[in-house]
C-alpha cells in the first residue's frame, strides 16, 4: 500500500520542533506535493525555524564524530565528497555501496530532531546518515535508497540545515529529471514507491557557497524491533 504524507493531516506540524512551539506564524509554509509520477514526495519548506535551524546546524557541527570514508572503485579506493556520520539504536548496521557501518549512540540533538521527524511522518525512525557538504566540491552521486534492510517503499525523512542546495530526482525507466531546491530548516519526506522509481542526489557546484548538513532519518528491519 502506499504510504501518503496527506493521510495524517493531525501530524503535519512544521515549524513545532523541540523549540519552535512559538514561531512566528508567518514563517509557516504549506507542504508542497513534489510532481513525480510515480512518487510519493513531500517537501516542507520551514519545518524548523530560522533560530533553531541555525542551533542545530552548529550543534551538528561540533558533536558528531565526522570522518571521510572511502568507496572501492574500479580498483580503487575512492573517498567519499563528503562527511558523514552514522546513528542509530545499537542493532542498526548499515551496509551501502559495500560499506558496512555500526551506528554511533544518538546525541540528544539527533534524538530531538528524530522525534520531531517520527511525528509528522508517521514512521518511528531507528537510525540516520548525517553527511556533511562542506562546499560545493561535495556531493552525493545519484542513488536509490532500496537496501534490504529498509524493506519495501520505505519512509525516509531527510532534513537540510544549512546551506541550500538543488536535489535532483531521476525516474529509472523515463530518466526524465527534476530538482526541488532543499532550503535551511526544510524536511523532505519520501514514500510509497519512490525508491523503486526514482534516484535521487546533490550535484557539484563550482560556485562559492557555505557548508550543508543533511540527516535522512530511515527505519531498518532488524530483529526483536520494536
Amino acid at each position: 500500500m502506499q504510504y501518503s504524507l496527506f493521510n495524517q493531516p493531525e501530524k503535519l506540524k512544521p515549524e513545532q520542533g523541540a523549540s519552535d512551539q512559538g514561531a512566528p506564524e508567518q514563517q509557516k509554509q504549506a507542504p508542497q506535493r513534489l510532481p513525480l509520477p510515480e512518487g510519493d514526495v513531500v517537501y516542507y519548506p520551514r519545518f524548523f525555524s530560522q533560530s533553531t535551524a541555525d542551533t542545530y546546524f552548529d550543534k551538528l557541527q561540533s558533536e558528531l564524530p565526522w570522518r571521510q570514508d572511502s568507496l572501492r572503485m574500479f580498483g580503487k579506493s575512492i573517498p567519499i565528497p563528503r562527511l558523514q556520520s552514522w546513528h542509530g539504536d545499537s542493532q542498526c548496521t548499515y551496509t551501502y555501496s559495500g560499506l558496512t557501518m555500526v551506528p554511533n549512540p544518538w546525541t540528544s540533538t539527533l534524538a530531538d530532531i528524530r522525534d520531531c521527524c517520527s511525528a509528522a511522518c508517521g514512521s518511528r525512525f531507528n537510525s540516520v546518515l548525517a553527511n556533511w557538504y562542506r562546499h560545493g566540491k561535495d556531493s552525493m552521486s545519484l542513488h536509490a535508497d532500496d537496501e534490504p534492510e529498509l524493506g519495501p517503499n520505505p519512509v525516509i525523512g531527510s532534513v537540510t540545515l544549512g546551506e541550500a542546495r538543488p536535489f535532483v530526482f531521476k525516474h529509472k525507466e523515463t530518466k526524465a529529471r527534476y530538482t526541488h531546491l532543499l532550503e535551511h530548516g526544510s524536511l523532505l519526506v519520501m514514500a510509497g514507491a519512490t525508491q523503486s522509481h526514482y534516484l535521487h542526489g546533490i550535484s557539484k557546484t563550482v560556485k562559492p557557497i557555505g557548508g550543508r548538513i543533511n540527516l535522512t532519518f530511515r527505519r531498518l528491519i532488524v530483529a526483536n524491533s520494536p
